[in-house]
């Protein structure tokens, strides 16, 4: 019998107990709220198409024969999908820098959102993956699809603290920020990386940042933290962190060309919600950048 198992069923209820979770600043507090209430269709008739819920965005070239004729009635329903393609594509390749995983292996996603890199990554490597979130309606929901794809033995989602997670020195194979760096400290952040990580192990982030060649955070960028209630760091900031706290870069890609398209495309639907326009100007005059940051812990 697998004790793992048993002991995640046991602790599911308890995981997703609406509730902050200590230690938490007010801050944090205010995301956890922002995050319950949060019901963007662009998020909920994305997931839709194949069951698969992202909280990020997406990066590739969009395929305009797949799309059609824009006045055919059909043509929103195929945007929605491409769209959504172009955000699993996203997860896919921060998928990719992770590097050899076993099926005995834990993963951690901080910032998991309603889980669908979660699922992606147990479809993928076989292993189990822990989720963590602020937000106990995005945990319900990552846990109730789990138990829909009967995945729950090895998928779950947890309410709590990615500055404080409850697992132990040493024992995850390889983490995860996708687009959710932006909440914490990254220092803090970074430190909690570290300690949870083996020796060797992986550490992947994909997220917007400013661009300290820029001078300061553009007017584009200011919008979006403004939007989002979140705080950008700049490109510095995170190479400086993480060398702080034994995260050695391994791989730095520029994303900033990939996304693009699906920003332009984004902009088009009927789905957008006012933010579209900033990232496209930021990404265009070189202010804001997306970035894929692969670091090992040594």
């Amino acid at each position: 019998m697998d004790t793992r198992v048993t002991s995640i069923e046991q602790t599911t209820a308890q995981r997703t107990t609406a509730f902050v979770p200590s230690p938490a600043s007010p801050y944090q507090g205010d995301i956890a709220r922002y995050w319950d209430q949060e019901a963007r269709p662009v998020n909920l008739r994305l997931g839709d198409v194949d069951g698969l819920y992202h909280h990020h965005y997406g990066i590739g070239d969009v395929d305009h024969a797949a799309l059609g004729d824009s006045a055919d009635s059909a043509y929103e329903k195929k945007l929605i999908a491409e769209l959504h393609r172009l955000e699993s594509a996203q997860a896919e390749v921060l998928m990719d820098h992770l590097g050899p995983v076993g099926g005995e292996a834990t993963l951690v996603d901080a910032g998991c959102g309603r889980g669908g890199s979660m699922v992606m990554a147990h479809r993928r490597f076989g292993c189990y993956v822990e989720g963590v979130t602020l937000s106990a309606k995005q945990a319900d929901f990552a846990n109730r699809r789990a138990r829909e794809l009967r995945i729950d033995g090895r998928v779950q989602a947890r309410v709590c603290n990615m500055l404080d997670m409850p697992f132990g020195t040493g024992q995850v194979s390889a983490s995860w920020n996708n687009e959710s760096t932006m909440y914490v400290d990254l220092h803090d952040l970074f430190a909690e990386h570290s300690r949870i990580l083996e020796t060797g192990g992986r550490y992947v982030t994909i997220t917007g940042c400013w661009n300290p060649r820029y001078g300061q955070p553009s007017k584009w960028v200011s919008q979006i933290n403004a939007h989002f209630e979140c705080n950008i760091h700049s490109r510095r900031e995170y190479m400086r962190a993480m060398a702080d706290n034994r995260l050695v870069p391994q791989s730095v890609v520029d994303l900033t060309a990939a996304t693009l398209p699906y920003w332009e495309l984004r902009a088009t639907s009927s789905l957008v919600t006012g933010v579209e326009e900033a990232f496209i100007n930021a990404y265009r005059d070189g202010s804001f950048q997306y970035l894929l940051i692969a670091a090992d812990r040594v």
